[in-house]
């Protein structure tokens, strides 16, 4: 009678075991699962958020190039006229040459941090330096003072001022990103004016 017992307690123990063991397995394999498929969620997440910010922290658009061409070339352009007029202050005899510097000064800067906060938005990164043809028309600008500077300094204007009324014009028509071209059409009026004060100014000196 005693082993039938200890047979049929034997029994009992090793199915309770057995039973058991089958529940463990599947709560390790959900864990599994469940950490798995929080890790890939982060991942992806990561990925998502990495590819919505830009080099300047803003929102990454699809631009066109000639758009983002358009943008850096008016950040160099709007550069360069605020530089060249805070020299004509220091170097122009003129009145009429210092009274143009002051206004490309003034209406320049104010354009220029239009075209930073949407540079910003875009995810682009404006010149923080002239380079190319604008430094070297500074560099040049600087050698000179009195009469000479005037002369030299108004026919970068009526240069440069036509050359941005032609490219405002095209962008303010055909650009592809509706911000850029909304503030091309707004900045364009400006220039305009800056480009029959520059013809001016350059005919009295």
């Amino acid at each position: 009678m005693m082993r039938v017992l200890s047979a049929i307690s034997l029994a009992l123990l090793l199915a309770a075991c057995g039973g058991n063991r089958p529940e463990a397995n599947d709560a390790t394999g959900t864990s599994e699962t469940l950490t798995t498929g929080t890790a890939q969620s982060v991942q992806q997440t990561s990925s998502a958020t990495a590819t919505t910010t830009g080099a300047s922290g803003g929102a990454v658009t699809d631009m066109t190039t000639p758009d983002k061409e358009f943008v850096v070339n008016a950040g160099m352009s709007g550069l360069a006229e605020v530089q060249m007029g805070n020299l004509a202050l220091q170097n122009a005899q003129s009145a009429d040459v210092k009274a143009f510097a002051q206004r490309m000064v003034t209406d320049h800067s104010k354009a220029n941090q239009e075209l930073q906060e949407l540079a910003t938005v875009k995810g682009l990164a404006l010149p923080a330096e002239l380079a190319g043809e604008p430094q070297q028309g500074l560099e040049h600008l600087a050698t000179l003072s009195g009469a000479e500077f005037d002369k030299a300094y108004m026919q970068h204007m009526v240069a440069d001022h036509g050359k941005a009324v032609s490219q405002f014009q095209t962008a303010s028509t055909s650009a592809q990103d509706a911000d850029v071209k909304a503030w091309a059409a707004k900045t364009l009026p400006t220039l305009q004016e800056h480009a029959r004060l520059a013809q001016e100014v350059a005919g009295k000196v």
